[in-house]
């Protein structure tokens, strides 16, 4: 049986913060704010290309050469003005209105709350978090540009592990996106996957998960088959009622015993 977790190491945007809030820029413009999930979508792969290749750039210098990218696609002429609004419209979205909640009774309930974000820390301002207004439930805020490489590499759920001087089997990683909770796994950590309204589970046996003790369930916000047998949740939009609340998790913690790529401009 696998211990409960003491450390829970969330995922930001999307798991914590609603990118969807960037689709009314994405709307202005291309016309259309479903060039927002393409973009996103494009950002990730490409992050994960630079991962496996050892060609680093930030996540926000990769998502505005992707942007470029799309708009040479769409025969759309991207400004100087709109990489700028984008830039900034990603360090300020909002929290998604269940997390508040759901982190406090965590908190609560003596778990250590970390984050690991493949967005880079902000030298001029507050980060996504703070601006969000959700920095205060976290002890540290990490992000994988320490490590000049992206999730789900393992070197970067290791390095969260060193400067918390903890063993990976202490740690959970949370998280809307299936490869970032199986890329956790792969570093020894235990995984809860959340599901947002734009994320599901991938159903495909070969990509459910590392372990065949292991699963990923997707179950109605009603149930509740979040455990330390499984490791891996699923909560349909949204977690505070079904995760937290009714969860099987045992209480435990203090209070309870490089060169770009070739779309990116420089």
């Amino acid at each position: 049986m696998t211990a409960a977790p003491s450390v829970l190491v969330f995922d930001v945007n999307e798991t914590l913060i609603d990118i969807d809030a960037l689709s009314p820029l994405f709307e202005q413009i291309f016309g259309d704010a479903r060039a927002m999930r393409e973009w996103f979508g494009q950002l990730v792969m490409y992050s994960m290309t630079s991962a496996l290749s050892g060609c680093y750039v930030d996540y926000f210098t990769l998502g505005q050469g992707v942007l470029r990218m799309l708009g040479e696609i769409h025969a759309t002429r991207i400004s100087a003005g709109d990489m700028e609004r984008i830039k900034q419209s990603m360090l300020t979205m909002p929290a998604h209105p269940d997390v508040a909640d759901g982190l406090a009774g965590l908190r609560d309930d003596g778990f250590r709350l970390v984050t690991l974000t493949n967005s880079p820390p902000n030298p001029l301002g507050p980060s996504p978090l703070e601006s969000a207004g959700l920095g205060g439930f976290f002890e540290r805020q990490f992000s994988v540009d320490a490590c000049h490489t992206y999730k789900p590499a393992r070197d970067v759920y290791h390095y969260v592990c060193r400067e918390l001087q903890v063993v990976p089997a202490e740690c959970m990683m949370v998280a809307a996106h299936v490869w970032d909770t199986i890329g956790a796994q792969s570093a020894g950590f235990t995984a809860a996957l959340i599901t947002r309204q734009a994320t599901r589970h991938c159903r495909s046996k070969g990509c459910r998960d590392r372990r065949s003790s292991q699963q990923i369930y997707a179950n109605s916000p009603s149930s509740s088959i979040f455990n330390v047998e499984t490791c891996t949740r699923v909560v349909d939009r949204g977690w505070p009622p079904p995760w937290w609340k009714n969860s099987r998790l045992p209480k435990c913690g203090p209070g309870h015993t490089a060169a770009a790529t070739p779309f990116v401009h420089r």
